[in-house]
């Protein structure tokens, strides 16, 4: 059995982020040569990525970040909230989104594809589930383009949002507001006009069929549903909501009273909870 030194044993640990026995183990296995260690570790990884293939990572941790006109958002997933609030994984998610930011990938595919040190961000994922011992996905990752972009993590990074404004000179507490709104309100959409016409049928469909269920006169069932389709698209769609800081006004007024030709361009949400 080769001679492991404690110095070889820490640079594959720095190289790999496996723990210290895992490393010392696969110096062991690969006769101290370091190239076949780090094959070890990551063949490893791969194991136990496969075996907890069936698992459910419904924990994890979800950030937004901008540079300038751009903004990404992901949802790293785990098993266990243990892990999810745990420093190295926070930061590993944080460098996959530095990386989304930097390349600006169109997909998940294309962020899971991207090269990270030298592998696919995919086969970093795999063997940072080996070295944790969870199963790790990236669940989520999308993106914002516009003159404005403001970003939004909830405290426990559970929950994130972007939202995009068509003019670059956005007050600053103005567009925090807004992704904050989304946060809290979950907006499908962001006006009437942008809600699916298939989403709207479904909401008429069940609206006629509660009034029904109720007794109403068949001849006012249709102006019933009308009615709480109304009233679904006012609370599902961001700028109709009542704005969740004063409720006298929407979210629409409220961006109106800050700037007449201010508008929202797109916006995207996402949590694990």
């Amino acid at each position: 059995m080769a001679d492991i030194k404690a110095a070889d044993v820490q640079k594959l640990r720095k190289a790999t982020g496996a723990g210290m026995m895992d490393c010392k183990k696969a110096l062991q296995e690969a006769e101290g040569d370091f190239d076949r260690a780090v094959e070890v570790i990551r063949k490893k990884g791969q194991a136990i990525a496969n075996k907890r293939s069936d698992r459910e990572a419904s924990e994890g941790n979800v950030q937004a970040k901008v540079a300038g006109t751009y903004g990404a958002l992901i949802s790293l997933n785990c098993e266990t909230d243990f892990v999810a609030k745990n420093e190295d994984f926070v930061a590993f998610a944080d460098s996959i989104l530095d990386l989304a930011v930097k390349e600006k990938p169109d997909d998940l595919e294309a962020l899971k594809a991207l090269d990270m040190g030298g592998k696919s961000v995919a086969d970093v994922i795999m063997e940072k589930s080996g070295t944790i011992g969870e199963k790790l996905e990236l669940a989520y990752f999308d993106f914002v383009e516009a003159e404005k972009v403001q970003a939004y993590n909830h405290f426990g990074n559970n929950l994130a949002t972007l939202v995009g404004f068509n003019k670059a000179g956005v007050e600053e507490q103005v567009a925090k507001d807004v992704a904050m709104q989304i946060a809290a309100m979950a907006p499908i959409a962001i006006d009437k006009n942008d809600v699916p016409a298939e989403t709207i049928e479904q909401e008429r469909k069940i609206g006629r069929e509660k009034a029904l269920q109720e007794g109403k006169p068949e001849h006012i069932v249709d102006r019933i549903a009308e009615g709480m389709v109304n009233k679904f698209l006012k609370e599902n769609t961001l700028l109709n909501q009542d704005f969740t800081k004063d409720s006298k006004k929407s979210v629409g007024q409220y961006i109106k009273e800050a700037d007449k030709e201010l508008q929202v361009t797109a916006f995207k949400r996402f949590s694990v909870k």
